[in-house]
């Protein structure tokens, strides 16, 4: 066996023999983040499959556990206690806690979801819809930011563009609660056939 072996060497040409310069081997979180990635690309497969809101439910809660792993224990503190200041209706609070996640974690496309949300309850549309759009472009298939954003085109009269929205949400989560119906009554409303 080792003649075999030693005869192999001696036909790879010197260049096979020389080492290959070593590739930096990535570290725990990136390998922990591609895995993810690589859980979140089947998970989303998954949601497109759902049989029903059942099982589409089960598949939205680990999508949104593993957008929840992205994020450090800092960013994640500061995103649970904005969110608790919104659902108290303190906007302000939670805005000052949602900036600071973005300042220290500014790819998480939750703490964009989030701080929308609170300027949304704030008054301000505008701002809601560039954190909206900004959430879409660090996860394009955040279907909670694409209904989110259905909502503020339509609350500004854009009814075609929160068409456009919904399908989009609905082409990532066809069996989103309720769904069916809201996509109904938003084709009305851009085609002009609300009452």
């Amino acid at each position: 066996m080792r003649r075999l072996l030693a005869l192999l060497l001696l036909l790879l040409p010197p260049a096979a023999l020389a080492q290959a310069p070593a590739q930096p081997r990535p570290g725990p979180a990136a390998r922990a983040a591609e895995v993810r990635k690589a859980e979140l690309d089947r998970a989303f497969e998954a949601l497109r499959a759902a049989p029903d809101e059942a099982g589409a439910a089960l598949v939205e809660a680990r999508i949104r556990n593993l957008w929840a792993q992205a994020a450090s224990p800092s960013v994640t503190l500061l995103l649970r206690r904005g969110a608790r200041e919104v659902e108290a209706q303190m906007p302000g609070e939670a805005l000052e806690d949602f900036d600071a996640a973005i300042t220290l974690q500014p790819d998480h496309a939750d703490a964009w979801y989030l701080r929308a949300q609170a300027y949304a309850r704030a008054g301000n549309g505008a701002a809601a819809a560039r954190d909206l759009q900004e959430a879409l472009r660090l996860e394009p298939r955040h279907w909670p930011a694409l209904v989110s954003l259905a909502r503020l085109q339509d609350e500004a009269g854009n009814p075609q563009g929160a068409l456009r929205s919904l399908e989009a949400a609905l082409a990532i989560n066809p069996r989103m609660p309720g769904g069916a119906e809201r996509l109904k009554e938003q084709r009305r409303k851009a085609e002009g056939d609300a009452t």
